[in-house]
Formats: structure tokens, C-alpha cells, sequence
């Protein structure tokens, strides 16, 4: 039987491996299917499908994404998945690089009941720009 150390080990690696695959519909199933996502404070995207419409939309933004699990740290339900995601703009054709985290909150069978994400978006946006 695997330890919960290995079980969120590779939780956090095939959950980056999935943002890194462009099938929005591969994230949203780290999500319990009444999950949630919010990053920086902002409007939380409930449910699978607008999960899945949140990824799509990064995919937009940056169609060659790479995510990279940086770090992961537990206690109970509670997990903190640290990452790093760079890709090239869309629009720009910038390369950015950002670097963040978001603290789950884990269901008793490891899916991703709610996950709050943090990053620096000033720093996003002056990649983006080329500034």
C-alpha cells in the first residue's frame, strides 16, 4: 500500500503532467465534481466544467504552458502544491515565466475539494508586456 506521502507525491506530479498536456478536461479531474479553483483573491470558477473553461482559457493565453511542480507539504487534508508555469503569450509572443502556489483543501479520496492560488500578477502582466 502506497504511504500519503507517494500518494500526494504523485497526486501534485500528474496533476502538473495534466497542465502541461493542453486537455483542459484532464485538470478538472483533480477536482472533486463540485470543486473549486480561485486565483489571487478572484472570482472562484465551481464545478468541473468551469474549471476545465478556466484552464482552456490559459491554454489560450499561452498555448506551449509548462507546469512544474516546484514543491509539495501536507497536514491532513490540507496540501500546498508549489509551482512554476512558463510558456510564450499568445499575443506578445513573450516568454514568461511565473512562479506560485495553491493550498488545497483535499477530499478523504485526494481530489482537489478547493484550491486557492496565489502569484505575483504584476510580474505576470510585465512579462507579458516585455516590460
Amino acid at each position: 500500500m502506497a504511504s500519503i506521502r507517494d500518494v500526494l507525491n504523485n497526486l501534485a506530479r500528474d496533476y502538473a503532467i495534466a497542465w502541461s498536456s493542453g486537455d483542459a478536461d484532464a485538470v478538472a479531474g483533480f477536482f472533486a465534481s463540485n470543486g473549486q479553483i480561485t486565483f489571487n483573491d478572484g472570482e472562484p470558477a465551481k464545478g468541473r466544467e468551469a474549471i476545465a473553461n478556466l484552464v482552456r482559457e490559459s491554454y489560450a493565453s499561452f498555448p506551449d504552458l509548462e507546469v512544474r511542480c516546484d514543491m509539495m507539504r501536507w497536514a491532513g487534508t490540507h496540501a500546498i502544491f508549489v509551482w512554476t508555469r512558463e510558456g510564450h503569450h499568445a499575443e506578445t509572443g513573450n516568454h514568461v515565466v511565473t512562479r506560485g502556489w495553491e493550498e488545497w483543501e483535499l477530499t478523504s479520496d485526494y481530489l482537489v475539494q478547493s484550491s486557492l492560488g496565489w502569484f505575483d500578477a504584476g510580474d505576470h502582466q510585465r512579462q507579458i508586456d516585455g516590460a
